[in-house]
């Protein structure tokens, strides 16, 4: 087997691969969650309620080392 052969086998596996991701992503199954996730953003509060991640201190912090 020489370079192009083998050059040749790994676009036809990225070709593929390209081809699987397109269909996954415009299945039917996936819209509803596709579109859940887009209008995620406009939501006031996220659903999982985990604000522990968030300071209980509302104010900014700054860099004073500049």
């Amino acid at each position: 087997m020489d370079y192009g052969t083998l050059r040749g086998f790994f676009a036809l596996l990225i070709l593929a691969l390209f081809v699987v991701i397109v269909i996954w992503s415009f299945s039917k199954k996936r819209k509803a969650s596709f579109d859940e996730i887009a209008n995620s953003i406009l939501e006031e509060e996220p659903k999982n309620h985990n604000k522990s991640h968030l300071k209980t201190d509302s104010k900014q912090e700054t860099n004073n080392n500049v």
